[in-house]
């Protein structure tokens, strides 16, 4: 802060939206103060109120670096189950329990609350 005026940071590096449908998606890549990069996906959607006047509902999530490499692991390996599950045409919940099942045991570490703090 200099002379009393609050100075601005920008840390926004890079967006990118996806419109879908009713819904809108936004990838925001942004910069922490060390200069370190993250991601924010925000999925964005219309809606009206009781009186008809229109918001937007936001969800948002925030990706770190560290986080990259599973995140995309997940993603990929749950597409990859939706789009074997519909090239079957016949599933059942049993079929996606035993696979999510088999793929959350691989990603489990052991994390203990006192390591967040």
């Amino acid at each position: 802060m200099e002379d009393g005026k609050m100075s601005v940071r920008n840390d926004e590096v890079y967006s990118k939206a996806i419109r879908a449908g009713k819904r809108t998606y936004f990838f925001d890549v942004k910069s922490t103060r060390g200069n370190d990069l993250y991601l924010t996906i925000t999925e964005s959607k219309k809606k009206a109120n009781d009186t008809g006047k229109q918001f937007y509902e936001k969800h948002k999530v925030f990706l770190y670096k560290e986080d990259f490499e599973k995140f995309v692991e997940g993603l990929q390996h749950t597409l990859d189950v939706i789009k074997d599950l519909k090239d079957k045409g016949d599933f059942t919940s049993e079929e996606v329990g035993s696979s999510y099942q088999e793929h959350k045991e691989s990603l489990l570490t052991d994390v203990k609350f006192e390591d967040l703090a």
